[in-house]
């Protein structure tokens, strides 16, 4: 694609525009609850006046944070990008449309660790894009693609666990979709990279490394780096 360096340099810069309008939207909540908190006080003690700033600032704060999340889902609902399964140049169109819609999440990461695991961190992934069922626990801000991520009933997805529905190699963005069955164990730190299936039940250890287009079996506990099955479904162990 030609002339794409020159693209990236011109996007990203005006991106850093885009991102300071987006917070800055997010802060007028915030920024009414200080005003009306200004004139409330105005007439108190100092102490009075620390205390209802100290109140009125963590209120803001929250506020703040809670607007990114769901200002990013929303917009994030009305175009999440149908982007197929591909193995494309990374200097491409396909790229520019992941990028665009990646930057979304970027948005919310501001205070999305603050909030998983929660209703509300699912419920921004869901906004994303992902499919994901019930009772799942997502202890993690690193769900990236997410319209390309199956989460079934009953996961857990552990802390700062990174499932990636992408990878750059050889020049290519690599983009296919990650699927993770029903009751499954995602290990803390763990990765899974593009085009993993998850069996019901499965396990992937404390840091292991899922390498791209991997099935892990269900029942079974996967870890290491590349992730390996060191107990079979049924107990035993793979010779």
């Amino acid at each position: 694609m030609r002339g794409f360096a020159a693209i990236q340099h011109l996007a990203t810069t005006a991106f850093i525009f885009v991102a300071a309008a987006f917070w800055g939207i997010c802060m007028i909540p915030s920024a009414a609850i200080l005003l009306w908190t200004s004139e409330f006080v105005a007439d108190f003690s100092f102490v009075e006046q620390a205390i209802g700033f100290g109140l009125a600032g963590g209120a803001a704060f929250l506020a703040f944070g809670l607007c990114t999340i769901f200002l990013s889902g929303f917009i994030g609902m009305l175009t999440k990008p149908r982007l197929p399964e591909a193995r494309v140049p990374l200097q491409s169109y396909t790229t520019i449309r992941w990028a665009l819609a990646s930057i979304l999440h970027r948005f919310a990461l501001i205070f999305l660790r603050h909030l998983t695991p929660t209703w509300i961190g699912n419920m921004h992934y869901r906004m994303m894009g992902a499919k994901i069922g019930k009772g799942v626990q997502i202890n993690s801000d690193n769900l990236n693609d997410a319209w390309t991520l199956t989460i079934g009933d009953g996961t857990i997805v552990g802390g700062d666990a990174v499932l990636n529905g992408h990878l750059t190699e050889k020049g290519e963005l690599v983009l296919a979709p990650v699927v993770i069955g029903k009751n499954c164990l995602i290990g803390g730190q763990s990765t899974v990279q593009p085009g993993c299936v998850i069996g019901d039940g499965a396990t992937l250890a404390y840091k292991a490394v899922l390498p791209k287009w991997t099935e892990i079996p269900a029942g079974e506990v996967w870890g290491g780096i590349p992730a390996k099955c060191i107990r079979r479904a049924d107990g035993s162990k793979p010779e």
